[in-house]
């Protein structure tokens, strides 16, 4: 029942009552009073007058209480039957609304959205609570999308900041090696490429909002060319450890150059980081896919990383320097190639992370060469 509606039905009941309680009230006081003698004179047809019974004090103060009471339930007793109806209107209709309303924005005010407006009635208030729980429901959905929008940000900008580390970390050393005279040619060659890949790298990462949204562009690459950009990386990122370098024989595969050497240098940088020795790396071609596996002889991945997978921001505690996007990111760049990210630890101890590219390949050996670096 709408407000107005349930108002005027209240109002008129509470006034009818109120006039028939009023109606009762007069009458026992009139028939109160007609127990008391009347007091006067009496004035007959033919003039003659005649005293009535005189009333003793207490008689008339009842009397005259008698009539006020009369008196005073003819002005009060309607007005608190409109006033019992305001009240009952309140109470039936409008107080549990509007507590809900003042419960619902002041925990929005202090920003507190995780809650639901009930529904109260069907009335118009009812209707002002449905359209309160809508707005809060869209203010929580736009929060929650501001705040996953942050959250994509925060995570571009640590994969952003991590995937550059270790090409820089590749061009500080071929500096160092120029400047010691060494290299030559092929120095100058990888300084060139990966100045071209970090530009190329920073095009792609300002134009995209997700990691999700990377590009991946597949041409055509020799196996041989991979197999020395493993070797040469291996020797700046890794090099007091023993790495050896194992990949077919050559073949011509499709495959996002950019992509893998950023997940290369990723799985290479988080094993030197944690080997006490020897680091293995491996490319195997099989089923239109080439997985690159690298293993050390450390202490092995953690288990609630094997059993929980891959996060973005996974760090041990004590580590202030790495943010965990190094396996988050290549894990991410893997799916976009049509791949995954396998991660295991070997029985005869240390870790394997082998990052499996989806490819289309034209032409691959079966023999495997094996190259120290």
């Amino acid at each position: 029942m709408g407000l107005r509606r349930s108002f005027f039905l209240l109002s008129v009941l509470c006034l009818v009552a109120a006039l028939l309680l009023t109606y009762g009230v007069y009458s026992t006081c009139a028939r109160l009073a007609e127990r008391y003698p009347v007091y006067g004179i009496v004035i007959a047809p033919d003039g003659v007058t005649t005293s009535m019974e005189t009333l003793t004090p207490e008689q008339e103060s009842a009397r005259e209480l008698l009539n006020r009471i009369q008196i005073l339930a003819v002005l009060i007793i309607p007005v608190s039957g409109l006033g019992l109806a305001g009240l009952l209107f309140y109470r039936l209709k409008l107080r549990t609304p509007i507590a809900v309303l003042n419960s619902g924005t002041e925990r929005i005010r202090s920003h507190d959205l995780d809650f639901s407006i009930p529904d109260v009635s069907a009335d118009e208030l009812g209707q002002i609570c449905a359209a309160f729980e809508t707005m809060r429901g869209e203010l929580m959905r736009t929060n929650q999308e501001l705040w996953r929008q942050a959250e994509e940000r925060r995570r571009l900008n640590a994969a952003f900041a991590h995937d550059l580390r270790n090409p820089i970390t590749v061009l500080k050393g071929t500096v160092k090696m120029l400047r010691q005279g060494h290299g030559g040619d092929q120095a100058l060659e990888r300084f060139e490429i990966y100045t071209l890949r970090i530009e190329q790298y920073v095009e792609a990462m300002s134009s995209i909002q997700r990691l999700e949204q990377m590009p991946v562009c597949p041409k055509s690459v020799n196996i041989a060319l991979l197999r020395g950009e493993l070797t040469e990386t291996a020797k700046l990122l890794a090099p007091s450890l023993n790495v050896s370098v194992m990949v077919p024989d050559a073949a011509d595969i499709a495959l996002d150059h950019g992509i893998f050497l950023t997940v290369a240098e990723n799985l290479i940088g988080n094993a030197a980081r944690f080997a006490r020795e020897k680091l293995e790396i491996q490319i195997s071609l099989a089923d239109g896919r080439l997985r690159l596996s690298v293993s050390d002889d450390g202490e092995g991945f953690p288990d609630e990383l094997l059993r929980n997978g891959v996060r973005p921001f996974g760090r041990k505690d004590e580590d202030a320097v790495h943010f965990g996007m190094g396996l988050y990111g290549s894990q991410m760049l893997c799916v976009k190639h049509g791949g995954e990210l396998l991660l295991e630890n070997r029985a005869e101890g240390g870790a394997v992370a082998t990052a499996v590219f989806g490819l289309a390949v034209s032409r691959a050996g079966a023999e495997y060469s094996k190259e120290k670096a």
